[in-house]
């Protein structure tokens, strides 16, 4: 039986180490569910975690995973999808991971190889803490609205879900059931959407939270007309500063050590970090999946895509610039 912290003020995660010689492989898969569902947020420390410890976890819990293409993410063991955290050294806003996509993963796994001596903390924020933090009147005004993501479609992506890279007007109206994108054509362009709750329930809670990526869209892209609210308008700055005030306030740093892992809820918990002093310190390996215990979403397809077999959607012409780039780079910055 590894020794277990549970959360309390200032550290909203489950601190599990070992007990005498335990490795990570010694832990009851059970325990694991168990603090999984309660709490959101694991970290293991003092097991001397490496690549095989991490793909050996993330592998027993998830039968697919799905690839986050952008951020200069480069291969570890891309069969297993594990890659490099995002490049670059500034920091990151509270975001859920590929939230921007329907196919938001069900968990987040960060791996610490080696540990930056000052800066390059991991940010993580439980998006309950954070609902029930924002200021009343703007909780309020937030219930029961939707978040808009509306991008031009491109060849590759109307080819991928509609079997027409060119489909006529009858086919955008009538997407097949397993689309998980409604469509629409203007001036000659097709834009893909889906929605989501901007205050939704987590796969493992009955209580609010907000865990999306809004604030990253804001705060590191600038993005004011995206995602927009369910009237087609930008969300009001006022509430945009007022959520990420609350952030701020329930936020926890993550301050790394070599053999670190972490296992985030995705749909509960946001993460960041904060600027990177040393790039060539930080090794954070990662890794999105699907669980094999998941309550999918039940605004998700009927036996979605991304539960059956390990997922790689059509990249955005822009992001596909972006990777061959950061790929073609001396090396990576972790």
């Amino acid at each position: 039986m590894p020794n277990i912290r549970l959360p309390e003020p200032g550290r909203p995660y489950v601190l599990v180490e070992p007990s005498g010689e335990q490795q990570m492989a010694d832990i009851d898969r059970s325990l694991i569910i168990d603090l999984y569902k309660a709490h959101g947020a694991l970290l293991f420390r003092g097991f001397g975690v490496d690549v095989s410890d991490f793909r050996n976890f993330t592998q027993a819990l998830c039968p697919t995973h799905v690839v986050n293409e952008i951020g200069g993410r480069l291969p570890i063991e891309p069969e297993h999808n594990i890659h490099t955290a995002a490049s670059g050294v500034g920091a990151f806003p509270l975001h859920s991971e590929l939230s921007r996509e329907p196919w938001k993963p069900d968990v987040a796994f960060f791996g610490c190889l080696s540990a930056p001596t000052r800066g390059g903390t991991t940010t993580i924020c439980d998006g309950i803490e954070l609902a029930r933090a924002m200021p009343e009147e703007v909780r309020q005004a937030l219930m029961g609205r939707r978040l808009l993501y509306m991008v031009a479609a491109w060849p590759e992506l109307l080819q991928f879900w509609l079997g027409d890279s060119n489909p006529s007007d009858e086919r955008l109206r009538n997407p097949p059931p397993w689309c998980p994108f409604q469509f629409d054509r203007s001036d000659g362009i097709v834009v893909r959407y889906f929605s989501r709750p901007v205050l939704h329930r987590p796969m493992f809670s009955d209580e609010l939270a907000f865990a999306n990526f809004l604030l990253f869209a804001r705060f590191k892209l600038n993005l004011r007309d995206y995602p927009l609210l369910d009237d087609g308008k930008p969300v009001p700055e006022p509430w945009l500063q007022a959520i990420k005030a609350a952030g701020d306030q329930v936020a926890a740093e993550v301050v790394w050590q070599a053999g670190d892992m972490l296992m985030l809820d995705n749909t509960r918990f946001m993460h960041g970090r904060t600027p990177i002093t040393d790039a060539s310190e930080r090794r954070i390996v990662t890794f999105f999946g699907f669980l094999d215990f998941a309550v999918p979403d039940p605004e998700e397809p009927p036996n979605a895509l991304w539960r059956q077999g390990n997922f790689r959607p059509p990249v955005p012409p822009h992001m596909r610039t972006r990777t061959l780039e950061a790929q073609g780079a001396t090396g990576p910055s972790h």
